[in-house]
C-alpha cells in the first residue's frame, strides 16, 4: 500500500468516526430533549391542576378549601401569573422580584416597580403556549399564565452544556494527539533525513575518488566534467538532508539572484519542448534572509513537479515581485491543473496525484518555507486542465 492509500485510508477512518460522534450526539440530544418534553408536560399538568383548584375556590360553595389552598400554595418552583379578564393581574407566584434600593424608599414605588416588572412579564408570556384558561361562568374567565421552572430551563440547557464540555474534551484530546503525532513524524522525518545524508557521503567520497582516476587515465574531459557536475549534485543533496530538523544558517541574499542561482541546474535537464521563463521587477535589491541550499531544493521541487504536470510538454512562468513586507514568488505552468478541494491536501503527506511517488515534496517544500524561512506558500489559483499557480511569500529585510 502506497502513501496514497495510506492517506485515503486515513481520511476515510476519519469521516466514519466523525459520522458515528455525530449520530452518539443526535441520539444524546434526542434523548435529553424527550426528557425536557417530559418534564414540561408534567409541569403543564400540574398548571391545570391549579387552574381547577382556583375555579373550585370560586365557584364551589362546598369545596373542601383546605385542600384547594394545599393545592395552590404547594406550588413553590413554577412562576405563575392569574388575570382576569381585563388583564389585571389578580395573584403572582413564585417570581423573583425587584430588590429594593436606596431609590426605591416608599413602598409605593416599590409596587410601582413590582407591578412594571410583572406586566413586563406578563406581555412576554402572552405570546407562548404556556397559558390556561380558566372558566368561572358563563361571563367570567381568568388565565393563568406560567414560566418554565428552574429545574425545567437548567435541564433543557443541560444536554448543550454537556455537548460543549465533550466537544472541549475532543478537542484537547485531539489537538494534543496531532501534537505528540506530529513531534513523532519530525523525529522519524529528521532521522531519517540525517542517516540519508550519512549513507550518502560515502559513495560520494568514492565518486570523488573515481573521477580524479578517470582523468589521470585520459578519459575525455568533458566526460569528467559532467560527472563531476553530478557528483557534486549528489554532495548538495546529502548536505540539504542534513540540514533537516536544525535551524539552517540564513544568508541576505537578493531574492532575484537566488531563484535565477536555483533554476540553473534545472535548466538543462527540463524537457525541450518545455519552456522556463523568469520574470523580475525592477527592485534588484530586494533582499531576504535565505539558507540557498534549501531554497534551491524548493525551487527545484516546484519546477520538477510543473514538468511533470505538463507531461514533458507546456510553459513554465517564474514571476518575482515584492512589496514593503515581503518578496512574492509565483510559479505558473499549463498542465493538468490541481481541483479546489485539493488547494490544501496538496502539502499533507503521503497526497500526490502521480502513479509513482511518496507524495513528500510539496510537504518538505512547506516545511522548508514556512518553518525555517517564516514564510508561506498556498496554491493561488488552479484550474483543471489548464494550469496551477502556486505562491510564496518570505519576509523582507528591510
Amino acid at each position: 500500500m502506497n502513501l496514497r492509500n495510506i492517506y485515503d485510508s486515513r481520511r476515510i477512518w476519519k469521516m466514519v468516526l466523525l459520522a458515528m460522534s455525530l449520530v452518539l450526539v443526535s441520539i444524546f440530544i434526542y434523548f435529553s430533549n424527550s426528557l425536557v418534553k417530559d418534564l414540561a408536560k408534567q409541569e403543564r399538568e400540574r398548571m391545570q391542576i391549579w387552574a381547577d383548584a382556583t375555579r373550585e375556590m370560586v365557584t364551589s360553595t362546598d369545596a373542601d378549601v383546605d385542600f384547594l389552598l394545599s393545592i395552590i400554595q404547594g406550588n413553590h418552583n413554577i412562576p405563575v401569573l392569574l388575570v382576569d379578564d381585563k388583564n389585571n393581574i389578580i395573584e403572582q407566584r413564585n417570581f423573583k422580584l425587584p430588590e429594593p434600593n436606596d431609590t426605591l424608599k416608599m413602598i409605593d414605588e416599590y409596587s410601582a416597580v413590582n407591578k412594571e416588572f410583572l406586566l413586563k412579564k406578563l406581555n412576554k408570556l402572552r405570546k407562548t403556549t404556556n397559558n390556561i384558561e380558566i372558566k368561572i361562568d358563563e361571563s367570567t374567565r381568568q388565565m393563568l399564565y406560567y414560566e418554565d421552572s428552574d429545574v425545567l430551563r437548567r435541564l433543557a440547557y443541560y444536554p448543550y452544556i454537556q455537548l460543549a464540555v465533550m466537544l472541549l474534551f475532543i478537542a484537547i484530546a485531539y489537538f494534543a494527539l496531532i501534537s505528540v503525532k506530529k513531534a513523532e513524524q519530525n523525529r522519524v522525518w529528521v532521522g531519517l533525513s540525517k542517516e540519508t545524508a550519512h549513507q550518502l557521503g560515502t559513495p560520494i567520497s568514492s565518486l570523488m575518488a573515481w573521477t580524479q582516476m578517470l582523468e589521470s587515465l585520459g578519459i575525455d574531459k568533458e566526460i569528467i566534467n559532467d560527472m563531476d557536475t553530478d557528483v557534486h549534485r549528489l554532495s548538495v543533496i546529502a548536505d540539504r538532508f542534513s540540514k533537516i530538523g536544525s535551524m539552517p544558517d540564513k544568508e541576505l541574499t537578493f531574492i532575484n539572484e537566488a531563484v535565477e542561482s536555483s533554476l540553473n541546474y534545472m535548466r538543462t535537464r527540463i524537457p525541450k519542448h518545455v519552456t522556463l521563463t523568469v520574470h523580475t521587477d525592477g527592485d534588484k535589491n530586494c533582499g531576504v534572509m535565505l539558507c540557498q541550499p534549501l531554497f534551491e531544493w524548493v525551487m527545484e521541487n516546484l519546477t520538477k513537479n510543473a514538468v511533470d504536470a505538463m507531461s514533458g510538454e507546456g510553459r513554465i512562468d517564474i514571476v518575482v515581485t515584492s512589496d514593503a513586507q515581503h518578496a512574492h514568488l509565483y510559479i505558473k505552468d499549463t498542465g493538468k491543473g490541481i481541483a479546489r478541494k485539493n488547494f490544501k491536501n496538496v502539502f499533507n503527506p503521503g497526497f500526490t496525484t502521480k502513479k509513482r511517488g511518496w507524495g513528500l515534496g510539496l510537504t518538505l517544500v512547506k516545511r522548508i518555507i514556512e518553518e525555517y524561512h517564516d514564510g508561506k506558500i498556498y496554491v493561488k489559483d488552479s484550474e483543471v486542465g489548464k494550469g496551477t499557480t502556486f505562491a510564496i511569500e518570505i519576509p523582507k529585510v528591510k
